[in-house]
């Protein structure tokens, strides 16, 4: 989104170098502004459209190749000035490397193609010259132009069109949505010194479609308005997931009240915004001409915001209905886990997935008291799919509506047990996926990881099988899968991660199920950060959550230790050297957690239940 601006205090220029009226003893004719001289004085026919840049002497700024393309252009020179604002400097000898380099190659061309008389490039200038340097260019109906090889934003675009001047602009980044909404002016490829000369001399040639883009401009310029911007901001916001106002409440039954309703805040934003106006007001309270334009400006941003407001109230009784639809496909309004007193997380990562069965049991009979009455709720959270841990479950002559919530894929999906189909007995949430689809790099990243896994093929001897290759059945939208057929020729998590950060691609690196899996899913993904998910969107209590994991684990193994949730460590679970072959720290666990924390318990080697029940009343989490 892009920012908003003031341009209450902005009056564009109207008339013309050779066509301004005469001064008479009720209007006299104003002094000009002590910038014009100084840029004037560089030509000989001053009366000609200037074209306009502001912008340091930088490379990225393409500055040369705007003098080449206007010395080039023959046609352009003799209807045109050139004007180059480059900041301001002392002795060239002084300047930066690179800002003289610049400065030099502009002065060497303007002598190249004879330019004296036709470009003006003045030492000086305040920031208070800067509006009046628009102003003459718009006088001289000239045009700004922004040749810069890539411009994040474009600012002074947005300036140059507030006061009445047609642009020109590089094609590549923030321009093109300002001309989308602008339609003031011409975009162009900023290495391509022909068509920037075209579009420069099209703009200063035809004065029709010098008009239409200045009026363009002036008419929609409030598109980038202060309060424009915040009308958009808000909107946006409105369209946002609400993640607390529902669960905040104390218990289901006050689901429908309407305290903290989302009209109430932004009743509280049009008051601050009536706030900060009457102070802008008394800063400024100099006569009754502003005093008055003034307060028609609070009124009418103060409706603006309380008339959305009140919209939105009415839209968000609509979505109402959706909500209810949208969660009504599992138990009641919330998923179960919403109303289980305590959650326990079982995360302890197993090369195999059948090896979770004794553990899932133990941990079942360890807490079957509270299991029946329902006040604990448990989550899998693994590396392994949807579909091999429903096989699985099978298997082991488990139920999926044992578990309240499924993290799959180390963290990529998060699925509910549904306890209305037999059919498909688990409901994925799409909000997390739109909540960790964030700089997810989709298919750029996996072609990259491909060519990766070309790269560490190669090392392997003729007879050796391929040492890592993409599992296409088991991938999915959020997380590339790859098998591992030898653990110990594969680079480290850290080396793989540098690897995709050098290519622009953010994402987590895991590796999992004693190193013989690779997940790669998005950055914002993970078990822990799935868990969190849960406490933002569903309310569930961190400090009632108690998280199982072996003695080491996948590489995101040491995030689900610490917080203010528990843990218990079984002592001797995936202790084994293949497990640790590509941990993430080559030293104790101790040297970085607090095991003597009152929020973490380590289980015996080879514990029974019973003495899984002892490190829960240890934790205090049950009741003995």
């Amino acid at each position: 989104m892009p920012p908003g601006m003031e341009f209450h205090h902005i009056v564009p220029h109207e008339g013309d170098m050779d066509g301004e009226t005469e001064g008479n003893e009720d209007q006299p004719t104003s002094p000009d502004p002590p910038i014009w001289p100084e840029i004037v004085r560089f030509f000989t026919n001053p009366l000609k459209p200037m074209i306009l840049a502001l912008a340091r002497p930088d490379p990225k700024k393409n500055l040369a190749t705007l003098v080449e393309a206007f010395g080039e252009c023959r046609p352009l020179r003799e209807l045109a000035n050139l004007t180059l604002i480059m900041g301001n400097r002392g002795d060239v000898d002084e300047m930066s490397s690179t800002n003289s380099s610049v400065l030099l190659s502009i002065l060497k061309l303007i002598d190249k193609y004879d330019l004296y008389g036709q470009v003006a490039y003045p030492k000086h200038h305040k920031q208070s010259d800067v509006p009046d340097t628009y102003r003459l260019a718009a006088k001289t109906k000239g045009v700004f132009i922004n040749p810069a090889v890539i411009e994040p934003f474009g600012l002074t675009l947005i300036e140059a069109a507030a006061y009445g001047l047609p642009i020109v602009a590089t094609k590549n980044g923030g321009p093109v949505d300002i001309h989308r909404a602008l339609d003031n002016g011409l975009l162009v490829d900023p290495h391509d010194q022909k068509s920037i000369a075209d579009a420069l001399l099209k703009l200063v040639a035809d004065k029709q479609l010098w008009s239409k883009c200045r009026q363009n401009g002036l008419k929609n310029i409030y598109l980038f308005s202060w309060p424009e911007h915040c009308k958009t901001y808000l909107s946006r916001i409105a369209a946002c997931k609400l993640r607390q106002s529902w669960w905040q409440r104390s218990d289901d039954g006050d689901e429908n009240s309407e305290s903290d309703s989302p009209s109430d805040s932004l009743r509280d934003i049009s008051l601050n915004l009536k706030f900060s106006l009457d102070g802008e007001k008394n800063e400024g309270s100099g006569n009754a001409d502003s005093s008055l334009e003034f307060e028609d400006r609070k009124i009418k941003l103060e409706n603006a915001v309380l008339t959305w407001s009140k919209g939105f109230q009415k839209g968000t009784q609509k979505a109402g209905v959706t909500e209810k639809a949208d969660t009504n496909i599992t138990a009641g309004k919330f998923p179960v886990l919403r109303r289980r007193k305590n959650i326990i997380v079982i995360a302890v990562d197993f090369g195999a997935i059948s090896d979770y069965s004794d553990s899932i049991r133990k941990i079942f009979d360890a807490v079957e008291k509270e299991r029946t009455e329902g006040s604990i709720g448990f989550i899998l959270a693994t590396s392994f799919t949807l579909s091999e841990v429903h096989s699985f479950l099978i298997s082991g002559g488990l139920s999926p509506s044992d578990f309240d919530a499924f993290i799959c894929n180390s963290g990529s999906d998060l699925y509910y047990s549904s306890l209305n189909s037999e059919d498909n007995p688990f409901v994925v949430d799409l909000y997390y996926h739109s909540h960790i689809e964030y700089r997810w790099g989709g298919e750029g990243l996996r072609k990259t990881l491909i060519r990766w896994t070309g790269s560490i093929n190669d090392k392997k001897g003729e007879n050796e099988e391929q040492i890592v290759t993409e599992d296409e059945k088991i991938s999915t939208n959020y997380c590339y899968a790859f098998k591992v057929r030898n653990a110990g020729k594969v680079p480290p998590v850290k080396e793989i991660r540098k690897l995709m950060r050098i290519q622009a691609h953010r994402c987590h690196v895991i590796y999992c199920q004693n190193g013989n899996k690779i997940n790669v899913i998005p950055v914002l993904a993970s078990r822990s950060q799935a868990l969190r998910y849960l406490y933002l969107r569903w309310g569930v209590d961190l400090s009632k959550m108690v998280v199982f994991v072996g003695e080491s684990g996948d590489t995101d193994y040491e995030g689900l230790l610490g917080g203010i949730h528990k843990s218990v460590i079984l002592k001797g679970v995936c202790s084994g050297p293949t497990n640790q072959l590509h941990a993430n720290r080559t030293y104790p666990l101790s040297d970085v957690l607090p095991i003597d924390s009152p929020n973490i318990v380590q289980a015996a080697e080879e514990c029974s239940s019973a003495d899984l029940r002892t490190s829960l009343l240890k934790l205090g989490f049950i009741k003995g």
